[in-house]
């Protein structure tokens, strides 16, 4: 037998969860780093920080349809504080505390950016930010 979650709940679980970027008393952020994402969103960063993006507060919309959304419009911008080719993300809320990890690409990934390869100094683009609860 297959498990299948109503729409309404499964908003309701990504709301759950990204609120949590929303905790503390300012607003949360994206890290994105080089190498393969780490294990669990548990899991001690690994590979080198590129670049961080300073969120609204708060920064996501309601889930809908079982997606949630980043508050990315207009695109968010940071300066790369490192080079390297982008490996993945890393959301965590305004007091540091690990929220959850994605995929970072140009496409077809959790967290879109301008481009993968990117050096110090260089401003970065996230342009979209959106995670699917499965049905």
């Amino acid at each position: 037998m297959t498990i299948r979650v109503a729409v309404a709940a499964r908003n309701a679980g990504l709301d759950a969860i990204f609120d949590r970027a929303n905790a503390g008393s300012g607003p949360g952020t994206i890290k994105i780093y080089t190498g393969s994402q780490v294990a669990t969103a548990d899991t001690a960063e690994a590979g080198t920080l590129l670049v961080t993006f300073t969120l609204a507060d708060p920064a996501f919309s309601a889930a809908a349809s079982g997606i949630k959304d980043l508050d990315a419009d207009p695109d968010l911008t940071a300066t790369a504080a490192a080079t390297g080719t982008a490996g993945w993300a890393r959301c965590e809320d305004s007091d540091g505390v690990n929220v959850f990890d994605g995929s970072v690409g140009t496409s077809s990934t959790d967290f879109i950016i301008n481009s993968t390869s990117i050096t110090s100094g260089q401003t970065v683009n996230l342009t979209l930010g959106a995670i699917t609860a499965p049905a």
